[in-house]
This record gives structure tokens, C-alpha cells and sequence, in this order.
């Protein structure tokens, strides 16, 4: 798994439940959005933004999200899920995944999305602080992930 999930500095440990499989016995393609809503949400808590966010009124919007199926993932089974921020602007960044299969001992599912920073207090988009580009810069770097 570490060998497959290299370069991603947060991952995320989801057991796969029952009532995600589908009816052809595998879980459902929505929930893979799930599960990159929790690795995500598990980055921004590295980052500290959830916290910033209550002190600022600034913090993530998700403006677009996609996903790519490689192998089919079945019950029961434990799914890691890497997450790392690949690309930032100046109001903006893309946070790739991997899904990486317990049982399979496979990468099953990778994804994207694209975070805006948006001002709740004024209903606009809003540019990265360098305080938060420097918690990104850390984070990556702590796993030797290349800077962005």
C-alpha cells in the first residue's frame, strides 16, 4: 500500500459497508464521491482550514469533481484513500485521489477536484493566503510530495 499511495501525504482509512454495494455487487460509483468528500475534508483539517474558515468567513467551495473506475470494489473490504494538492493558483487548487484496495492490494479508483476559496462574508471568490500555501507546502513536503 505505501509503495502505490507514495507522494500522497494524507491518507484516509474507510471500511466499505454494505449498504454501499450496488446491485451488481459492488459499490455504487456515487459513493467514491463520498469517500473522496471524507479524504478531502481529512486534508483541510491537516491544513487547518476548517479553523480558518471560522476565524475569516474564507474557506473551500468544491466547483468540479471527477472520477475514473479502474476495478471493481466489493464487501467486505478496507479502502485508503491518498489525497494531495497537485496544482494551486492564486483562488484555486486540484486535489487528486487514489483508492487503494485492502483485499485487492490494488489502486481500484483515482479522482480530481477543483477547490475555489470563496469569502462567505462577501459572497465572492477569494485569493489562497500565504499562510495556507505555506501549511500545503509543509504537509507535501513532510512526504515527499513535489511542491506546487
Amino acid at each position: 500500500m505505501e509503495a502505490m499511495l507514495k507522494g500522497y501525504p494524507v491518507i484516509t482509512e474507510i471500511p466499505v459497508a454494505w449498504g454501499e454495494m450496488d446491485a451488481l455487487n459492488h459499490v455504487n460509483n456515487v459513493v467514491y464521491f463520498r469517500y473522496f468528500e471524507t479524504a478531502r475534508i481529512d486534508y483541510f483539517l491537516q491544513l487547518s482550514l476548517m479553523d480558518d474558515l471560522q476565524k475569516t468567513g474564507i474557506g473551500p467551495v468544491l466547483k468540479e469533481t471527477q472520477c475514473s473506475y479502474k476495478i471493481p470494489v466489493t464487501f467486505p473490504d478496507t479502502l485508503h484513500i491518498g489525497s494531495k494538492i497537485c496544482d494551486m493558483g492564486d483562488d484555486r487548487f486540484t486535489m487528486e485521489y487514489s483508492v487503494y484496495s485492502q483485499k485487492l492490494g490494488k489502486i481500484t479508483t483515482v479522482g480530481r477536484a477543483e477547490v475555489v476559496m470563496f469569502n462567505f462574508k462577501t459572497n465572492k471568490k477569494a485569493h489562497i493566503s500565504d499562510e495556507i500555501r505555506s501549511r500545503v507546502t509543509e504537509i507535501q513536503a513532510e512526504k515527499d510530495v513535489i511542491s506546487v
